[in-house]
Order: structure tokens, then sequence, then C-alpha cells
């Protein structure tokens, strides 16, 4: 069977804690969307391991695919394949023929093009990821099949480099180098290629995938970033520019719909919400530039409420795994939930960083909008409309800081009573059940209420 992982809000959720919580019974774990900008941070045996691109589960031994629907920098990728083996693991990763490739003229254009963009800038690591993805549906992209093929990679960089320097040098006035240089891209690539042959990486990604299903296996889907940055689903201009959203599961594997949604999928909260880049967030507390919270969490939510933040942001580690940026951070957005829901159609819950609130005397959430004088309980359809909703909040009382270890030893009953209280508002309101709840970043901290392999 497959269990699908979505993030439910605008990525950061902790959906590589979640693979890892649930990888034992998975024998592949496929990425089916993103590329190097998606940051993972898996703690397993009390070594701490930060992926980019390399499926979670590849950390316990698993086969970690990476979809069509990916964008793969292949620099990335073999780093971290050699990361992961100095450390004493042995990493079975495929790749998707497929699947498009990351070349150094993206990441060059993908730094140029947010800075011209100013306020619509989406807040990209300038990895490359949007370029590549234009490329991808302006049909002149190169894919990791075209790596094994000396001439095919010849003819694409021919065809596409030339464009891409124009771009650069005439549209932007920039100075271009060796990463808009035809022949040494080739050299390079090719080289990637090669060692992609020697090591027998590539697969036909929806075949290996489905006669692994067919055999009896357990496949996991792993999606990267959230719901509300979807390209289609989200909060355009303001996203990614893929589907994280499980339907792309489908489309990014090369799965049927049928096949994935006859499995799990899992949505992914965390218990606040937090996200990178610029646009509205209706649920947000404050700002991002102190350093040092003042924030004492005796004194409750009637405290300052950039101070709130930046508690919250430093017990939380909101910052990001690619780029240590500080993360913006809010309550809890219901409308935001409920369209993630209806959207990916979730079959249960994780709902991680529960630990984070502890101490405080209220925990809120935004119930849902007021919208043009009318409340409304869903994310309107553009940004813009978005940005004129304002939060109405329902609040909790607070819980308390716990042993958490030990909660998590002795499941969900042990978790504080106003926690379950906030929890089960979720649920109801989700109309998806509690399959999990972290407690902390550790594998062992966290409470299992059901296992979806089961």
């Amino acid at each position: 069977m497959t269990v699908t992982i979505v993030g439910s809000q605008l990525g950061d959720e902790g959906k590589g804690g979640v693979v890892d919580l649930y990888g034992d019974a998975a024998d592949v774990v496929a990425r089916y969307q993103g590329g190097d900008n998606a940051g993972h941070t898996v703690v397993h045996d009390g070594e701490k391991y930060k992926l980019s691109l390399v499926p979670s589960g590849a950390v316990r031994g698993k086969i970690g695919v990476l979809g069509n629907g990916c964008v793969v920098n292949p620099e990335t990728l073999f780093d971290e394949i050699d990361t992961l083996r100095e450390r004493g693991l042995d990493p079975d990763v495929r790749v998707a023929e497929r699947a498009h490739v990351i070349l150094p003229y993206h990441r060059a254009l993908d730094g140029i093009e947010e800075e011209e963009k100013d306020d619509l800038a989406a807040g990209t690591t300038k990895r490359g990821i949007g370029p590549t993805y234009e490329d991808k549906a302006g049909r002149r992209g190169v894919r990791v099949g075209d790596l094994l093929d000396p001439d095919a990679l010849r003819e694409r960089l021919e065809y596409v480099v030339p464009q891409k320097q124009a771009l650069a040098e005439e549209v932007f006035g920039k100075e271009t180098g060796e990463e808009f240089d035809i022949d040494h891209l080739y050299e390079t690539y090719r080289e990637y290629g090669e060692r992609l042959a020697e090591e027998d990486m590539t697969v036909d990604c929806g075949t290996f995938l489905q006669e692994r299903i067919d055999a009896g296996d357990n496949v996991m889907l792993e999606g990267a970033q959230g719901t509300s940055i979807d390209i289609d689903h989200g909060i355009y201009p303001y996203v990614t520019s893929s589907n994280p959203t499980a339907g792309g599961a489908s489309v990014g594997t090369g799965l049927g719909p049928t096949v994935v949604g006859q499995g799990e999928v899992i949505g992914i909260v965390k218990a606040y919400l937090s996200r990178v880049g610029t646009g509205p967030l209706p649920t947000e507390l404050g700002g991002v530039e102190g350093q040092t919270p003042d924030y004492d969490a005796d004194e409750g939510a009637g405290a300052d409420e950039e101070d709130l933040a930046t508690y919250i942001r430093d017990e939380g580690g909101e910052y990001g795994t690619v780029t240590g940026r500080p993360r913006r951070v809010g309550w809890l957005d219901m409308p935001m939930l409920r369209h993630a829901a209806r959207a990916n159609g979730f079959t249960g819950l994780a709902v991680n960083h529960i630990d984070v609130l502890a101490g405080l005397d209220e925990v809120q959430i935004g119930h849902s909008y007021e919208f043009d004088g009318e409340e409304i309980f869903t994310m309107p359809p553009t940004t813009e409309q978005w940005g004129r909703c304002e939060a109405t909040f329902k609040s909790f009382d607070g819980w308390p800081e716990v042993d958490w270890e030990a909660v998590a030893e002795d499941g969900y009953d042990a978790i504080p009573e106003n926690a379950r209280t906030y929890l089960e508002y979720l649920s109801d309101e989700l109309d998806a059940p509690i399959y999990a709840v972290g407690v902390g970043p550790g594998r062992e901290e966290t409470v299992v209420v059901e296992n979806p392999y089961e």
C-alpha cells in the first residue's frame, strides 16, 4: 500500500520526522516534487541529519526515490550521499529518468529574478527551483535521462544555454561566466551522468514503484513544502513551483491516482504556524528582528506580541533548515487547514510541536476569517482577498511543561488534558483522526496513536 505525507500549511511542518517515524514499515520512500530547497531534519540514534534532496527514509536504510516530479541538482545529490556515507550510512537512492535537472544557469537566474521582482519576491532559496520548473513547462529542460546520453545532452544545452545567456546579459544586464558556458556544462553534467550510470541509480519511476507495490512492498510518498504554497492551490504568487498536495503524489511518481487514493493521506500540522517569504499571514504574531526572547511564559499571551513571537520562534527552532532565515510565526490558522483537508483528502493527522506551546497561559487558534463583513471558514481563492481577511480567534487554556519523553512513552492519554482538548478540536474541525503527536525533535518523542501501515 501507499502512505502519502503532505504538509498542510506553508511548509516546515515536520514532514521529515513523520516519514522517519513511520519509516520502519515502509520499504521505499519516494519524493514526488520539489528540489534541494526542501530542508528535512531527521534525528536518528541521537544523530541529526539535515537533508535537502535525499528522501528522509534513506537515513533508516530504505530505498529512496526522487520522482519525476522533482527537480534534481546532481551536485547536491552526490554531496548528500557522500556525506551520509562518511557518517557510516549506505543510502540507496534512485532517480527518475524523467526528473528535470537543475543547472548552474538556473541558480544564477533564480537570484537575478528574485532581486528584480521586489515586492513580488517569493522568498526563494535561490537554488534554481523555479527556473527549472519554468524550463520544464517551456519544453526546454534537461532531464536526468539526458545526462546518460551525451549526444542528447549536448543538443539540449546548445538549444537552451544561448537563450539563458541572452536573458541574463541583454534583459537583466548581468555579466555571465562558466554557468552559461556550454562546454563547461556539458563536461560537468556528462560526468554526473556517468556516475549515475555506474551506481545504477536511474529508474523509470512509475514502473519501479508499481513493481515494488505488486511485490507486496509498502511505499511512502513524501511531499516537500506545504499545501498553501502549492502552485495551483496556494497563495499565488508567493508559492513554490510544483504541487505539494496529494494530487502531486500521482503526477510526480507515475503511480495512478487510484493507487494513491486507495492508500492513506496523512496531513502534517504544526501546532502553530510558521513560514518564510512575503505575503499575507492573518494569524501572524510580531516580526522577526528580535534575537533574544524577552518573553516570560508565565506572563501568558498578554505579553508583547513580538516578544511572544520570538519566544515561540526560539522554542520551536523556527529558522530555515536550508537558509538559516528566521521564519515568521503565528497562531494556528483553521481556514488554511480546512482548505488543505479538502484539497488533499486527509485520512489522518500528525500534529507536531505541541511541546513548543507548553507553559503559555492561553493558546489561540484562528477559527475563521472576517472577509468584507462576512465570516468565512476557508481560504479565499486569491492572495489579494486573503490579505483582506482578519482572523477571528478561539482561545484555549494552556498546558504545562511536562516530561515529554515520558509522555511519548506512556501514550496519548498522558498528554496534558488541555493539549488534548486542542488536538481534539483540530480533529473534529478537519474530520480526520489524530495519528501521531510530536512532542519533541527526536523520533522517540512522538506519541503514536495509529500506524497507517497496520
